[in-house]
């Protein structure tokens, strides 16, 4: 089956009555859990995007204290699952500056842990290319920011 463009359904989604509206967004928010977590973002937290920020830091530096150091392959599991939190609400906002603060807080948590992380090519290649993308990030942002942020990169990539 061959799904709509997003210019159909955006025309379509045009012609539909406000409570249909809402009773298809309740729909897509019962159908996958991203779904639900991406409307929560864009109805109670896009006003305050600071806030949104300092909570996902939050969610972020708890999973990093719960992870098993004992064996370097559970270890890689969190940090991935850690990753992918981080990716995905980055995604969310869409904003360089919510990815780059995210980013960042990411490759200094993982700096603060026990896991000697540079000697496992695995995870120093994926720190490294946290690096590279906070670097990408950056290169769409003012002057002024990307001054301010680089003196935060400068520190993680010692």
């Amino acid at each position: 089956m061959q799904s709509a463009s997003l210019s159909e359904i955006k025309k379509e989604l045009q012609t539909l009555h406000p409570a249909q509206l809402v009773e298809l967004c309740t729909k897509l928010a019962k159908y996958k859990k991203d779904n639900k977590e991406f409307l929560n973002y864009l109805l109670f937290q896009t006003h305050d995007e600071a806030q949104f920020i300092e909570n996902v830091k939050v969610e972020m530096t708890e999973l990093f204290g719960d992870m098993n150091t004992s064996n370097l392959y559970f270890a890689k599991k969190t940090i991935r699952k850690i990753l992918r939190l981080a990716n995905k609400h980055a995604k969310y906002s869409g904003l360089a500056t919510t990815n780059i603060e995210l980013l960042t807080h990411f490759c200094k948590a993982l700096n603060d842990t026990k896991i000697e992380f540079r000697k496992s090519p695995v995870l120093y290649n994926l720190y490294k290319a946290q690096l590279k993308r906070i670097n990408d990030s950056m290169k769409t942002l003012h002057e002024d920011l990307q001054y301010d942020y680089q003196k935060e990169i400068d520190l993680l990539s010692k």
